[in-house]
């Protein structure tokens, strides 16, 4: 039976491909989630892709992925330097977490340093461009695969 997996993506990663390409590369959300079902069956993981702008549908999303019991990969973008709301969501879950950012947000500016977020996941990639999704997919299936609980 496949696995459950979220994959989530929070504000302003829809505009992809557009915005900033210096910073996060050409490559589109739609390329990203076609590249992601990809993996996901051949992995076999049944695969629920997602973005919002907004704080509360994400929140949503995690507790709908509670209540599936299944694993997330997230992106919180903007969300992980601030959101309490979205971190106590995380926080929740019973299934691993692994947290994922196209830039190496630790390399940037101060205000993408201190993430909130990333202390409620059990695996974390960063600066690596759209390739973090396929890393965060294979690195959680063999996690899983041997066993894996949420916090290593």
């Amino acid at each position: 039976m496949p696995e459950r997996l979220y994959i989530l993506n929070g504000p302003n990663l829809d505009m992809l491909g557009r915005r900033e390409p210096h910073l996060y590369g050409r490559t589109t959300l739609a390329a990203i989630e076609s590249r992601c079902r990809k993996v996901a069956e051949e992995l076999d993981f049944d695969l629920f892709f997602a973005q919002s702008n907004a704080e509360g549908q994400l929140i949503d999303w995690v507790h709908q992925a509670y209540e599936e019991e299944a694993a997330v990969i997230v992106n919180p973008a903007g969300l992980s330097t601030r959101s309490v709301a979205l971190y106590d969501a995380l926080r929740m879950l019973d299934r691993p977490i692994v947290e994922v950012h196209l830039t190496n947000v630790l390399g940037r500016e101060p205000l993408y340093r201190d993430l909130l977020t990333a202390a409620a996941a059990w695996g974390f990639l960063a600066g690596f461009g759209a390739e973090v999704y396929e890393m965060g997919m294979r690195g959680l299936a063999g996690h899983l695969s041997r066993g894996g609980r949420p916090c290593g």
